[in-house]
């Protein structure tokens, strides 16, 4: 009896973690729910104090949705289409700033006289918005590989800089052990450097996100195509009908966050060990 009451007192301190978990996690919708009412209302007055066709109301950009939903835009390309090609045009982008801000960022932290050496080559392209190199591409390039282009310029340097900083910040005790052990260099890499620096690389790819999905317009604008949100927006823009362009607007933010989130749940389920501060 002794035994199963200890039993029954361990599983139910193990209960209250997780019970604490989940209301803490309804707290927080309760609490991003009553902000997003809030928001709501807030712009449900200002167009009551405005009074003006340039400033839709809340229900007129609903019901533009539905009916870009139901019915598809002025060009007949449903609301559907237009989000499939802003998403794949901005993965093909994210993916290439990932696939070559990570290794190059891994290479220049590792051999710090190559990054010495061609800093003045590199570093003032990350300051030149990708915005900016619109008038070449439209000279240069053409179709998919023009979006592509535009979103990888936005995406790139902040991967590359999140990994290249990262890498200095490995603790050298963790290097050292494993070279005590008879590790090889391919080892300590695979196994040391680039598991201490993937919270750095997440973060430098949530940056990257919204750096991407910042270019997205600008890089739909300039397409010559008929597709994508950014492109539905400047469609709208020549009609002057307002919804429409919040529609598309809001669109951007809510895939944007959901990507967001996605990478920030990424980031919580593989680095749990990582401390949090709070006041």
């Amino acid at each position: 009896m002794k035994v199963e009451a200890d039993v029954l007192e361990v599983a139910r301190a193990a209960s209250v973690p997780a019970t604490a978990g989940r209301g803490r996690s309804l707290r927080v919708l309760l609490h991003n729910a009553v902000a997003a009412l809030a928001v709501l209302a807030a712009w449900q007055v200002a167009t009551w104090v405005v009074r003006s066709v340039f400033f839709p109301s809340p229900w007129q950009v609903a019901r533009a949705l539905v009916d870009l939903g139901l019915n598809g835009d002025v060009a007949g390309h449903t609301l559907l289409t237009h989000m499939w090609w802003s998403m794949a045009r901005l993965a093909a982008g994210f993916l290439m700033g990932v696939l070559l801000g990570v290794p190059l960022g891994l290479l220049m932290g590792l051999y710090k006289p190559l990054y010495a050496g061609t800093r003045a080559a590199l570093e003032p392209f990350r300051f030149i918005p990708p915005i900016a190199w619109i008038p070449l591409t439209i000279v240069l390039l053409s179709g998919f590989s023009r979006y592509v282009f535009l979103i990888w310029l936005g995406a790139f340097f902040p991967i590359f800089v999140a990994t290249l900083v990262g890498v200095p910040r490995v603790e050298p005790i963790h290097k050292n052990v494993a070279k005590v052990h008879g590790a090889g260099r391919w080892y300590i890499l695979r196994k040391v450097v680039i598991p201490s620096i993937l919270p750095d690389i997440l973060g430098g790819m949530r940056v990257g996100m919204g750096t991407a999905w910042m270019t997205i317009v600008a890089a739909e604008m300039s397409g010559g195509e008929t597709t994508g949100l950014g492109r539905m927006m400047v469609n709208y823009a020549e009609l002057i009908r307002i919804p429409e362009i919040v529609v598309g607007m809001i669109l951007i933010g809510a895939l944007g966050f959901a990507m967001n989130e996605v990478l920030l749940r990424i980031e919580q389920r593989l680095f749990r060990w990582r401390w949090e501060v709070t006041l």
